[in-house]
C-alpha cells in the first residue's frame, strides 16, 4: 500500500474541526443518560409499582416495554441514522426521549407509565446507534480514536452502576418520578450542545432505499427474542408461550438473514458482521454482558436484602467497580489500544472480570464487603473496562461510512440481547438453586429466626451458584476474543480486509 494511501485517513478525518472534542462532551452525556436509564428505574420500581396501582404481574412491562423497543429497533434506527444523517437523528433521538421521560414522569397510571417507557425505547434506539457511529466517523485518528473510545466506553461501563447510586438518592430523597425527570436537562443539555458543536463528515450518508422486508423481520425477530427470555425469567423456559417466542425468533431471524443476502440494499450489509473480528466483538461483548446484568441484579439484592444497606448506601457500594471501568477505560485501555493488538487487551481484561466474579462465587450472609466485594468489584471494573474500550472502538473500526450507524447499532443490540439473556438465565440458576437449598435446609430449623436465615442462606447460595455460570461465560467471552479477534494495532499499517474495501474510506485498523 503506497504511503498517500496509508496517510489518508489522516487527511480524511475531521482533523481540522476544533470542536469534535467538544462534541465528545455532549455525546458522551447522551450516552450516560442512556445508561443510567436502564438502572435508575430499578431501583424506583417498588415506589411507582405502588403510587401507580400496578399488579405484581405487570410491573415487569414497565422494563419489559422498554427492552422490547429499544432492543428490536436497534438495528432499525442504526440505519436510520445512516440514511438520515447521524446529527439529526441524534439530536431527534435526544428530543424524543426527553420527551418520554417527561410522560413517564407525569404517569397517572400503569397503561400510561407503560406506553411512556416503550416511547424511551423507540427513540432510545435512534439515540444509541447515532451516538457511537457519530464517534466512528469523526475520530479516525489512532491516537484520537483510543482516548474518545477510552471515556464512552467507561461511560458505557460505569454508567449502570452510576444509575443505581442517583435512583437511590432521587428515590430515598425527593421521589421516583424524578428518575425519569432527570432524563430532561441531560437531554437538553446534550442536544442543544450537539445542534451547535457536531459537524458531521460529509458523504457518510447511505442513501439508498430503505429495506422494509428487512426492518419488519429484524424487528418482530428481535422484538420476540428478547420477549422469549424476559417471560421465560418469570413463567419458565417450558412455558408455551416462551417456547413459541423462541421459535418465531429463530424463523424471524434466518429469513432475515437471507433476505439480506438477496436484497440489493440490506437493512443489515452481512460483511459487517461476516467480517472476523467485527462478529467475534460483538460475540465476546454480548457474552460479557450476559454474566454482567445478572450480577448488578444479585449485588444489589444482596446489599439491601442480606446485609441490609439503603439504596443510597448500595449504590456507593458499587463505586469502586465503576472506578475499576473508569480506570480500565481510559487509563489502561487507551494507553495500550495503539500499542498491542486489541486482543490482547479483550482477552485479559474478561478474564480479570472473570476473576473478580470467582471471588464472589464464595459470598456468604456474612461475607465482609472491605475483604470480599470490594477486591471483586475492582477486578471487574478493570477487567470489562479494559476490554470494552477496544471493543467499542474497533466494532466501528474499517466499516465503511455508509454502514457506520448500523454497526454501531449491532454493538447495541449484543448488548441488549445479551442483558436479556443474562437476567433470565442466571435469575432462574439462581432461583432453583435457592428452592433446592431450602428445601433441603428448612427442615433442621425449627424457630423462625432460624428459617429466616436458612432462606437468606439459600438467596445467597442460589447468587453464588449463578454467578459460577457467569465465571464460565466470561471465560468463553475471553477465548472468543483470543480466537476471533485477529486485528492488530489500531494506527498500524494495513487496512481491513473484507467486502467492499474499495468502497471504503481507509481507515487505519490492520487485521493479519
Amino acid at each position: 500500500m503506497s504511503e498517500t494511501a496509508l496517510k489518508a485517513p489522516r487527511a480524511a478525518a475531521p482533523s481540522g474541526d476544533a470542536n469534535r472534542w467538544k462534541a465528545l462532551v455532549f455525546i458522551a452525556l447522551a450516552q450516560l443518560m442512556v445508561v443510567l436509564d436502564a438502572t435508575i428505574v430499578n431501583i424506583a420500581l417498588p415506589h411507582a409499582q405502588t403510587d401507580l396501582g400496578i399488579s405484581d404481574g405487570n410491573r415487569q412491562w414497565v422494563v419489559t416495554a422498554y427492552a422490547l423497543a429499544f432492543g428490536g429497533l436497534l438495528l432499525f434506527g442504526g440505519r436510520i441514522a445512516d440514511k438520515w444523517g447521524r446529527k439529526r437523528a441524534f439530536v431527534t433521538g435526544l428530543a424524543g426521549f426527553a420527551l418520554a421521560s417527561a410522560l413517564g414522569g407525569a404517569a397517572t397510571s400503569g397503561p400510561m407509565m407503560f406506553g411512556a417507557r416503550a416511547l424511551q425505547g423507540v427513540f432510545g434506539a435512534l439515540l444509541a446507534p447515532a451516538a457511537l457511529s457519530l464517534l466512528a466517523v469523526m475520530f479516525t485518528d489512532a491516537k484520537e480514536r483510543a482516548k474518545a473510545f477510552g471515556i464512552y466506553g467507561a461511560i458505557a461501563g460505569g454508567g449502570g452502576a452510576v444509575g443505581l447510586i442517583l435512583g437511590g438518592f432521587l428515590t430515598q430523597y425527593l421521589n421516583w418520578r424524578w428518575t425519569f425527570f432527570v432524563n430532561i436537562p441531560f437531554a437538553i443539555v446534550a442536544a442543544a450542545g450537539a445542534y451547535f458543536v457536531i459537524r458531521e463528515p460529509e458523504g457518510g450518508r447511505n442513501r439508498s432505499p430503505l429495506d422494509i422486508p428487512g426492518v419488519i423481520l429484524s424487528t418482530l425477530g428481535l422484538v420476540a427474542l428478547v420477549y422469549g427470555f424476559t417471560r421465560a425469567e418469570s413463567d419458565g423456559w417450558g412455558d408455551s408461550v416462551t417456547v413459541a417466542m423462541f421459535v418465531a425468533s429463530a424463523v424471524l431471524l434466518l429469513s432475515f438473514v437471507v433476505v439480506e443476502s438477496r436484497v440489493k440494499a440490506p437493512l443489515l450489509p452481512l460483511r459487517v458482521v461476516t467480517d472476523r473480528n467485527r462478529g467475534g466483538i460483538y460475540l465476546s461483548l454480548g457474552l460479557a454482558i450476559i454474566g454482567m446484568f445478572g450480577l448488578f441484579l444479585f449485588l444489589t439484592y444482596y446489599l439491601q436484602v442480606v446485609k441490609g444497606y439503603s439504596p443510597v448506601k448500595t449504590g456507593f457500594a458499587f463505586l469502586p467497580m465503576v472506578a475499576g471501568m473508569i480506570t480500565g477505560s481510559t487509563q489502561i485501555g487507551t494507553r495500550l489500544m495503539t500499542r498491542i493488538p486489541a486482543r490482547f487487551l479483550m482477552g485479559p481484561g474478561f478474564l480479570v472480570a472473570a476473576l473478580g466474579m470467582l471471588i464472589l462465587t464464595q459470598l456468604k450472609t456474612d461475607s465482609s464487603y472491605g475483604t470480599q466485594l470490594l477486591p471483586a468489584m475492582v477486578l471487574l471494573g478493570l477487567g470489562m473496562g479494559t476490554a470494552f474500550m477496544p471493543a467499542m472502538s474497533l466494532a466501528t473500526q474499517g466499516v465503511q461510512p455508509r454502514d457506520a450507524g448500523v454497526a454501531s447499532a449491532m454493538v447495541n443490540t449484543s448488548q441488549q440481547v445479551g442483558g436479556a439473556i443474562g437476567t433470565a438465565l442466571l435469575n432462574t440458576i439462581a432461583a432453583s438453586a435457592t428452592t433446592s437449598y431450602i428445601k433441603g435446609h428448612i427442615a433442621g430449623a425449627a424457630a423462625k429466626p432460624q428459617q429466616e436465615l436458612v432462606k437468606l442462606q439459600g438467596m445467597v447460595h442460589g447468587y453464588s451458584s449463578a454467578i459460577w455460570f457467569a465465571v464460565g461465560i466470561l471465560a468463553l467471552a475471553s477465548l472468543i476474543a483470543f480466537t476471533f479477534v485477529n486485528a492488530g494495532r489500531p494506527g498500524g499499517s494495513e487496512v481491513v480486509s473484507g467486502e467492499g474495501v474499495e468502497d471504503e474510506v481507509p481507515v487505519p485498523v490492520v487485521a493479519h
